[in-house]
């Protein structure tokens, strides 16, 4: 049976994490706002700089190269950004990850020590269910943890996946003002 001071404290904890999952949340969104307050900055300075570049072409050809160097550089950016979004989403998400697996690594010490405190005063001859009672909590812990170990795979996957694409876009890039000189 929980005493009032233990529900007091599993409280206290409760709103702990709470507020500590907050203030992660927020660092999430102040980190994302900072990021697209830099892009847009530069993006503006670009903008600009690409409007008096566009103002001195004198033909086609210096119009041509001129789009042709500008091509390369937004696929980085473009690249670069998405990649701080990601960092930002995963590093948030891995707080949150982290917290929650905690979380559940002391709820489960929590149930399994009711399991036993259960099991010590059950009466004599329930050994049995008892012992059956104690396989089916195991089971469903181990089901817990195979659970986290495919979403971490999967999210390294996805990370995998993610980098590979980015180098791609990058790669393709610059492969392609080659390609128009060649052609």
């Amino acid at each position: 049976m929980l005493t009032a001071e233990q529900l007091l404290a599993a409280q206290k904890a409760n709103v702990e994490t709470l507020f500590g999952l907050t203030a992660k949340a927020f660092e999430g969104v102040e980190k994302l706002v900072e990021l697209n307050m830099t892009a847009s900055k530069a993006a503006l300075t670009e903008a600009a700089d690409t409007t008096q570049a566009l103002l001195s072409v004198k033909d086609a050809q210096e119009l041509l190269a001129l789009q042709a160097s500008l091509f390369q550089p937004l696929a980085e950016k473009t690249t670069a950004y998405s990649r701080h979004l990601y960092d930002i989403a995963s590093s948030t998400g891995s707080e949150f990850g982290k917290t929650f697996e905690a979380q559940v690594t002391d709820a489960q010490k929590k149930f399994l020590s009711v399991v036993d405190n259960a099991a010590k005063n059950a009466p004599a001859g329930s050994e049995t269910a008892v012992a059956v009672f104690k396989s089916a909590v195991a089971a469903g812990n181990n089901a817990l943890e195979s659970v986290q170990k495919a979403v971490k795979q999967a999210t390294e996957v996805a990370e995998a996946n993610f980098n590979a694409i980015a180098s791609t876009a990058v790669n393709a890039s610059k492969a392609t003002p080659k390609a128009k000189r060649a052609a």
